[in-house]
């Protein structure tokens, strides 16, 4: 063998083994552990390499047969987890089989393949390496390849409004492929909000191919996530444009975080976002938002679109709830990529104690007027651990999840704070002291996310006041409350009886301290 040979064989070894697995960073994925075997699922090529290869970190997810449930031929015992459902013949449901399913399809992953079998070509490449537009009903979620995008028209520097229809004329969005115009007019949906025909309703075949100068004096390499968000502000609303857009990650079937996200929003105004720490969870790089790119011509690569934050039957907001139905894996699984990607570990369960954590809010009304008397009973409580937290702008967004995460009892009144409950542990109780009036929000999440959900249960025993204290009937939300101490109390042991004896808080805790019993309660 020559010494050109030999340079070329150590070159190629080299290529192969030296960058972790034939080519293959493993440091890239990124994803929680009991999530590879699914990962492997889909990526099967990945999955080989990783068979062959020696420094490949997962090889015990090699021999596990796991699917999402959104694949073909993924069977039922296969999945994560299956929701259970109590409740028969209400819903128009005729047998806990059909709640079942109809809950898998609107709130898990059965979600998920629903979208995928509405998927329609809209725009069908003519040559390899050519355009495409694919998208499911409505257009609340499409992806396409090489498309073009002229800003020039735009005008978004000069713009208030932050979600305009106007953005695009014919021959300013499209791609070099065969159009199916009547298609894509048959998936119109005029709500900004809820689809994305008006920034498609233009879209066009194009005579060139975009990526190419001059044409384009911005392009894109990297995959590209569009995303409208509904809020900044509001917690509730916020997790819900996040949630969504895990879900579109499954859908495109990539979870790298070597990815562009670009916010759509058409005006020049500043988004205040308090939650800004979590896109780490989805992004290695800044966050754009649409100005960014104002009278500049645009190419992409590969770039997706996202679900939408209002969508009607979407998740969760504005979500049908099937009665009697909870524990979505879905939920469940974007919970454990959150924490697991902003590095927030489970603590628990501790040996001896429960976790119990008292929102409070320094807001008008909703406030619980004996909070004092509620916290001097809480501190009798021997086997507890308690934290007494303000969740507000001085305290870091993730610190705030790291107390939540870590929370076996989470108590407050409604209002926003109580998203936490996403991000509780499995064996976990939201305490919703008082509803408000408002009875099926955070019930209903809490049934998503699979944990107890508790709320006050003798109205006899709870003073509702106004600002003045004093007795009213005005709006509950705009009141303030007082409880009664003991009732309080029962309330508490309930829900610590509750975790006890929960298999998922028994597991944990004899994982963890390795005993076949637990101690006397």
């Amino acid at each position: 063998m020559t010494w050109k040979c030999k340079m070329i064989l150590v070159i190629v070894t080299l290529f192969y083994t030296g960058l972790g697995c034939y080519g293959y960073n493993w440091d890239e994925i990124k994803l929680y552990p009991e999530h590879i075997p699914f990962f492997f699922n889909n990526n099967p090529e990945i999955k080989n390499l990783c068979s062959v290869n020696e420094t490949c970190p997962y090889k015990v997810a090699l021999s596990m047969t796991k699917c999402w449930g959104y694949e073909k031929n993924c069977n039922v015992s296969n999945r994560m987890k299956t929701p259970l459902c109590d409740v028969e013949g209400q819903d128009g449901t005729v047998n806990l089989t059909s709640q079942l399913d109809m809950f898998w399809k609107q709130a898990d992953f059965g979600y998920v393949n629903e979208r995928l079998n509405e998927m329609k070509t809209l725009c069908t490449p003519n040559i390899q390496n050519d355009s495409s537009l694919d998208c499911v009903k409505y257009a609340q979620f499409c992806r396409g390849k090489n498309i073009y995008f002229d800003f020039r028209g735009a005008n978004i520097s000069q713009s208030k409004l932050r979600y305009r229809e106007d953005i695009f004329k014919a021959g300013q969005i499209g791609g070099h492929c065969t159009l199916n115009k009547e298609a894509l007019v048959a998936e119109k949906y005029e709500n900004g909000l809820e689809s994305w025909y008006p920034e498609l309703e233009q879209f066009s075949t194009l005579k060139f191919i975009p990526n190419q100068r001059p044409q384009c004096e911005i392009v894109f390499h990297k995959p590209t996530y569009f995303v409208k968000l509904s809020s900044g502000i509001s917690m509730y609303h916020r997790f819900c444009d996040i949630i969504n857009l895990y879900i579109a990650q499954h859908l495109n079937n990539s979870f790298s975080t070597d990815v562009n996200i670009i916010m759509w929003d058409t005006s020049y105004l500043v988004f205040k976002d308090l939650f800004q720490s979590t896109w780490d969870t989805f992004t290695d790089h800044p966050v754009r938002p649409l100005r960014y790119y104002d009278a500049k011509r645009v190419c992409i690569k590969e770039v997706v679109f996202t679900f939408l934050p209002r969508m009607e039957n979407g998740i969760y907001c504005k979500m049908p709830t099937v009665p009697g139905c909870q524990g979505s894996s879905m939920v469940h699984a974007f919970s454990q990529h959150l924490m697991h990607r902003l590095n927030i570990s489970q603590e628990g369960p501790t040996k001896h104690s429960i976790r119990i954590t008292l929102l409070s809010v320094n807001t008008r009304f909703k406030n619980i007027l004996n909070r004092n008397e509620i916290i001097a009973r809480l501190k009798t409580i021997k086997d507890a651990e308690l934290k007494f937290v303000e969740y507000n702008v001085t305290m870091p967004f993730l610190e705030q999840i790291k107390i939540s995460h870590n929370s076996d009892i989470f108590i407050g009144m409604n209002g926003e704070g109580l998203t936490h409950l996403l991000f509780q542990p499995d064996w976990a109780v939201i305490f919703e002291i008082h509803n408000c009036g408002d009875q099926f929000t955070y019930f209903n999440l809490s049934r998503l996310r699979g944990i107890k959900y508790m709320t006050w249960e003798k109205k006899e025993k709870m003073v509702q006041e106004d600002i003045n204290r004093q007795p009213t009937t005005t709006n509950p939300e705009l009141s303030n409350y007082s409880f009664d101490e003991f009732e309080f109390m029962r309330l508490i042991f309930k829900a610590a009886h509750y975790i006890r004896t929960n298999p998922n808080f028994i597991a944990a805790w004899k994982q963890k301290y390795g005993r076949r019993r637990m101690p006397a309660k």
